[in-house]
């Protein structure tokens, strides 16, 4: 089968189908050695499909999709044990990914740098980012501009080190041998930047507690 045919799909227009199969070429060269085409391509083409669904501009679909299809694959990476991940993994789930988890993974990144890696999902995401806690995040120097909501997969929450979850309920999915903390922290949807602000202060204490007990110095 052809590239071109692998990724002629009636939903797809030309672009598309020529970003996906961009994005597939950079994802073979960066797992060569790791995982074969069949299975990128198919964490790719389910990466996209989680987000067409409730899409109102399919053209920018690839990149995010590339993103999570990456995110998703370094995840298997770990579970499977193809390459040494000692780095301490958590994830920050939420309902709609799009304002608590968010705020969540933005100071974990941003005060962990390099020595952990932070993921987040949601059990309904959202179509973007809450406004307000962009907003509020800014206030902190810390951009999630960036950032967009997306679900959770099984590899994901199997190769997180701590599951972090804030109202996400009965939703959350729950595997044997994790580590499991609930937040109870107000959702800041349709909040104002202000009504925001005491929401995210609290999830910074709570990061950087979380931090100290996995023995990861905050940057100043």
């Amino acid at each position: 089968m052809t590239d071109t045919e692998r990724y002629h799909h009636p939903d797809l227009g030309i672009d598309q189908q020529l970003a996906l199969r961009t994005a597939a070429t950079r994802l073979q060269s960066e797992f060569d050695g790791t995982f074969g085409t069949e299975t990128i391509e198919r964490f790719l083409r389910s990466s996209y499909d989680q987000f067409a669904s409730g899409a109102s501009i399919p053209n920018f679909l690839p990149l995010p999709a590339e993103r999570f299809a990456r995110q998703r694959l370094h995840a298997l990476a770990k579970v499977e044990g193809h390459a040494p991940y000692g780095k301490p993994t958590v994830l920050f789930l939420c309902v709609h990914n799009a304002g608590r988890s968010q705020m969540a993974m933005g100071f974990f990144r941003h005060l962990a740098g390099e020595a952990a890696v932070a993921w987040s999902g949601g059990s309904e995401p959202g179509r973007e980012i809450n406004p307000s806690a962009v907003a509020a995040m800014a206030e902190h120097g810390i951009d999630i501009t960036g950032e967009f909501p997306k679900p959770w997969t099984d590899e994901i929450v199997r190769a997180a080190d701590v599951v972090i979850t804030m109202g996400c309920g009965d939703a959350c999915p729950v595997f044997p041998g994790k580590k499991y903390l609930d937040w109870e922290l107000d959702d800041p949807a349709g909040k104002s930047v202000e009504d925001v602000r005491p929401v995210r202060d609290e999830i910074e204490r709570r990061v950087r507690q979380l931090l100290d007990e996995l023995g990861v110095a905050a940057r100043a």
